[in-house]
């Protein structure tokens, strides 16, 4: 019997289309022979929906003509099984949809992959793919993933964190604390975005008022970094979970710009995107040998001390001048899941699915054996006044 498999994707966060793109990609390579796949797109309103359509790259080019000819369905737990339920029924349909065995998210940005959709998972008792909760989370909070990561002496520029409540009441006073701190240029990032969105470098005051109002769009805590002025960005993929994992052979993407932009990540110069597979890049990276093994060793330890699992991909910048290697972010759910990285080491995409799958059961089987209740007479003696509510109760 097939294992039932429902594939996440879309979310209410910036990164939505690509969320699609790379889902879709998935839903095409993934084992028929091992799984039956159920695809669920989650509009950036927060509903589900299932259908004929929704695994069909095509159909998005007119979301709202996919969705009125979808349903809208939501999961929950019965008798120890997840099943898919419809939310609106006709006369004398029922609304099971189908039973699942297991969540494959392939979702980027806020909302969904900052652990958000991990903790609705893990509610519901579904076995899922990829990062857990608390390792979702702390990679995509940019300020709190670096303190994780220098604690553990990995290393990463030195930066620091402000709230756009203080920016809106005082502009100035935020600048000069912000000059006071670092050397032009700057990096100015929202704290917890990926794809590149909001972030942009200031080379002088304008610049710098400008990045923040852009920044503070798209989040009400924003990073600012120094910028490595003569830089060369390194990508580097691992596979595996916190007791055993591996490094990919690292590339090069190739920037139109001083720093890898939304577009050059995802449209490659084409209208027609294919996700990260489209960015320009050299593969493997034309770096010294010595600096692949660092940045794959460094990859591999930032992997671990998250306790991740899956398929995560580590970008990392290293300063010409000094030679220096920074890692720069990690994302838990990297766009088209990183499988070109994988190609050049034999793994296939099929492979790394498959890989990828396996590795969520295993952490199963793992949390199965941990105790998560006991039994407890504590409620037998506790009063909390009747109907007269909580008055008087005594705990």
């Amino acid at each position: 019997m097939k294992i039932k498999l429902a594939l996440l994707f879309g979310g209410k966060s910036v990164e939505h289309e690509i969320s699609i793109i790379s889902a879709l990609q998935a839903y095409m390579s993934i084992d028929r022979e091992k799984y039956d796949v159920i695809p669920i797109y989650i509009s950036k309103d927060g509903e589900m929906y299932c259908g004929e359509s929704i695994g069909n790259i095509d159909e998005y080019k007119d979301i709202k003509k996919l969705l009125s000819k979808s349903y809208t369905v939501t999961m929950a737990r019965t008798d120890g099984r997840v099943e898919i339920l419809r939310t609106k029924t006709k006369a004398f349909r029922k609304p099971f949809v189908d039973y699942v065995d297991i969540a494959f998210p392939i979702v980027h940005g806020t909302n969904v992959e900052d652990g958000t959709l991990a903790g609705y998972l893990n509610m519901l008792g579904l076995p899922y793919v990829g990062c857990d909760v608390l390792s979702s989370a702390i990679g995509m909070d940019k300020y709190i993933m670096k303190a994780v990561f220098k604690d553990n002496g990995i290393p990463c520029l030195d930066c620091k964190l402000y709230q756009s409540d203080d920016f809106n009441e005082n502009p100035g006073l935020i600048m000069l604390g912000i000059e006071k701190d670092f050397d032009y240029p700057v990096i100015v990032k929202p704290i917890n975005l990926g794809s590149s969105v909001g972030i942009s470098k200031a080379s002088d005051r304008a610049g710098l008022e400008n990045a923040l109002e852009e920044a503070f769009k798209y989040s009400k805590r924003v990073l600012i970094e120094r910028a490595i002025t003569n830089l060369t960005e390194i990508n580097c993929s691992v596979l595996g979970d916190s007791q055993s994992a591996e490094a990919s052979v690292c590339e090069r993407p190739i920037n139109a710009d001083e720093i890898l932009s939304y577009s050059d990540k995802y449209l490659g110069g084409s209208k027609s995107s294919k996700g990260m597979a489209s960015t320009q890049r050299v593969i493997p990276a034309d770096i010294s040998a010595e600096s692949t093994a660092a940045i794959q060793e460094i990859a591999v330890k930032a992997f671990k001390v998250l306790g991740c699992s899956g398929v995560a991909r580590i970008d990392f910048m290293i300063d010409n001048e000094s030679g220096k290697i920074y890692l720069n972010e990690i994302n838990t759910i990297p766009g088209s899941l990183s499988f070109y990285l994988w190609e050049p080491k034999g793994v296939k995409y099929k492979e790394l699915l498959n890989k990828m799958i396996a590795l969520a059961l295993k952490r199963e089987r793992e949390q199965q054996k941990i105790t998560y209740a006991f039994d407890t007479n504590v409620l037998s003696g506790v009063s909390l006044g009747g109907t007269k509510g909580a008055k008087g109760a005594k705990l």
